[in-house]
């Protein structure tokens, strides 16, 4: 990270509290919230998943969990630990879970258990009021737990409107052993003998990754990382998933360079739970020319620049759970051109505040559109900037969650 983004980390931290959301949601809001918070302020809640870097739910947990702190509610965040195996095993039931064409055997399924088992074993939550279970990796956790007092969630952050019949067969034994099951949207309802909740995630726009950038910060974190700007800017920031599809974007950029001049910015990183990972980056570096840029280090102020610079921002994903990248550029005002997929098109409605594509050339396309006509940016942003702040801000994610607690969590919140 820069010298410029480690001061803007430091500048961010310790300042998760629901007082900031005031100028942006209204006093009314903050109020309510924070009187939500008052009744449960003797809750325990632990939540546990496979990473505190890379991805999605890490982004979403980081700021969920000191906001709730804030409030006054002890909230956890548990990470459990895994042999090259057991990850291995649970990327491929990620993927099955997606819709990919994926078979775990026996010999794999005995790693994922024996490995939640291990970590059952170290977890200590006796004397919390709630558990929740983050995506696959952790999921047979509570197997392990048969005399447990306190509600157990499982939330899903991924795309499961279509996965591999006999992997999510498989998955659904232990899912069912929750008292309750939190999708991202309702699309993607399971046929489930638990009740099923939907919870859409959120961003923090005070973060180092979404504040506020004078047009000097940004150009000296661009130059910092000797990213060009004689021309226009487009940018996917995604961890290197497949799912992303980055081939995809820099075959875009290619067809949108037959007739318009750009420079493709892919930013990304390796999520330390991804064993893919690194083959999907090495794939891209093979695929690259002297106008695609391939950038992996870890700094949320290049992500904040970036997308503020960009003439485009893509998140071209023929998969996605939600897509919080998709979320950050909009918050920015910025022109997203988005697969048509999971959660982008509860984000982008096409035409309105953004783009929905689903092939290269779509967004080649749109692509060319966007850089032909500056205004776009301006008439698309204002309306993405505005879907974000009524419904995708982590003050909303958080009353999410002191509601679900105050019906459904633990046994010694205040009546």
């Amino acid at each position: 990270m820069t010298d410029i983004g480690v001061a803007a980390e430091k500048a961010t931290l310790g300042r998760q509290t629901i007082d900031q959301y005031e100028p942006l949601i209204g006093a009314a809001a903050t109020d309510r919230i924070a009187a939500k918070a008052r009744l449960l302020s003797r809750a325990h809640v632990i939540h546990v998943n496979s990473t505190f870097y890379g991805g999605g739910v890490a982004e979403i947990l980081t700021p969920l969990t000191l906001m709730m702190n804030a409030l006054g509610i002890a909230t956890g965040w548990r990470q459990i630990q895994g042999t090259p195996a057991f990850f291995d095993c649970t990327k491929k039931l990620h993927n099955a879970l997606q819709g990919g064409d994926v078979s775990i055997s026996a010999a794999e399924k005995a790693v994922y258990e024996q490995v939640a088992f291990e970590n059952a074993t170290r977890l200590h939550l006796d004397g919390c009021d709630a558990v929740v279970i983050h995506d696959p990796q952790p999921l047979p956790l509570v197997t392990n737990f048969g005399s447990r007092r306190m509600p157990w969630f499982w939330q899903c952050h991924i795309d499961v409107s279509a996965p591999d019949p006999q992997a999510w067969e498989y998955l659904r034994g232990f899912v069912e052993r929750h008292d309750l099951a939190l999708f991202s949207l309702p699309e993607y309802a399971k046929d489930l003998s638990v009740e099923q909740q939907f919870v859409a995630p959120a961003i923090n726009p005070f973060s180092a990754k979404n504040r506020d950038l004078s047009d000097r910060e940004i150009a000296q974190c661009l130059a910092h990382h000797r990213i060009p700007t004689d021309r226009p800017i487009v940018t996917q920031i995604s961890r290197f998933d497949r799912w992303k599809d980055p081939l995809g974007v820099i075959e875009a950029c290619r067809l949108a360079r037959q007739e318009v001049d750009c420079t493709l910015v892919l930013l990304g990183n390796v999520a330390t739970d991804d064993p893919e990972g690194q083959v999907v980056l090495e794939t891209i570096l093979s695929s690259t020319d002297d106008r695609v840029i391939v950038i992996t280090v870890d700094d949320p102020l290049l992500v904040n620049a970036l997308q503020r610079a960009a003439a485009v921002v893509l998140q071209k994903s023929t998969r996605e759970g939600f897509g919080l990248t998709v979320t950050e550029a909009m918050w920015k005002g910025a022109v997203v051109i988005g697969g048509d997929v999971g959660g982008i098109r509860r984000q982008i409605t096409d035409g309105e505040n953004g783009f929905l594509v689903r092939t290269p050339a779509e967004a080649a396309e749109r692509i060319v559109q966007v850089l032909r006509d500056p205004g776009i940016r301006q008439r698309l942003g204002a309306r993405a900037q505005q879907t974000v702040r009524e419904n995708f801000l982590m003050s909303r994610l958080v009353e999410d969650w002191l509601d679900l607690l105050a019906a459904r969590g633990g046994r010694r919140a205040s009546p």
